[in-house]
């Protein structure tokens, strides 16, 4: 039996902890290795209980869930992290993606449906909330605008057909750093899968999209 998915929660609203709590501890699978109700708490915890999932709010006393995840994807890359909360507006959107969040949920989701995510979030997985995504495409003509050079770029040789490794053999760059650059244009572009990016690729060369041209400078 393998070992359950250490989780960590923070928030700092208690009751609502709790209540997350008490929803990760009852599913199969998961547990909860900590908690805290501020960033500064958080900080000091994180290190120490090493989560594989972190669940964090946006708004804390003593700063915000952005600067959380910024920290801990300093500290533990492997750590990945979900924000759970009420506001429900673009640019936290924006803003926990560009800190690398990879999942953004709002706290009207169902108990189970928090757990799925962690699952998912924990087995590599991209995510955003359905009605989060599908208000984000219809606000946004282009789904590309918030990808960086470097995802363009991948995004324009998965366009052509080409694997993670001769991708990666393309740009003179890990394969891992090109698996990390895929997971972030998919949760960007609200996508899930590869093979939707390569028909999204094909279906606009006539329209918007123009391919980047490659860059002399460095994997940025």
């Amino acid at each position: 039996m393998s070992e359950p998915i250490p989780v960590m929660i923070v928030d700092d609203h208690e009751v609502v902890r709790r209540g997350i709590a008490e929803v990760i501890e009852r599913a199969e699978g998961l547990t909860v290795v900590g908690e805290a109700g501020s960033v500064a708490e958080a900080m000091r915890r994180i290190p120490l209980v090493r989560p594989a999932v972190l669940l964090v709010d946006l708004q804390l006393p003593d700063g915000t869930g952005i600067d959380i995840i910024t920290r801990t994807r300093e500290l533990l890359p492997d750590t990945n992290c979900v924000v759970l909360t009420s506001f429900d507006d673009d640019d936290a959107v924006a803003a926990a993606l560009a800190a690398g969040a990879k999942a953004f949920v709002l706290k009207t989701v169902r108990g189970a449906e928090i757990a799925e995510v962690v699952r998912a979030v924990a087995a590599g997985r991209a995510l955003l909330d359905e009605r989060t995504v599908t208000r984000r495409q219809g606000a946004k003509a282009d789904p590309t605008a918030d990808l960086t050079r470097s995802e363009l770029r991948v995004l324009d040789l998965i366009g052509e057909g080409l694997s993670n490794r001769e991708i990666a053999e393309r740009l003179g760059v890990a394969e891992k750093t090109v698996k990390n650059h895929i997971t972030s244009l998919l949760a960007k572009m609200g996508l899930q899968r590869r093979t939707q990016v390569a028909a999204w690729v094909a279906g606009n060369r006539g329209g918007r999209w123009r391919p980047t041209e490659p860059s002399r400078g460095p994997w940025t």
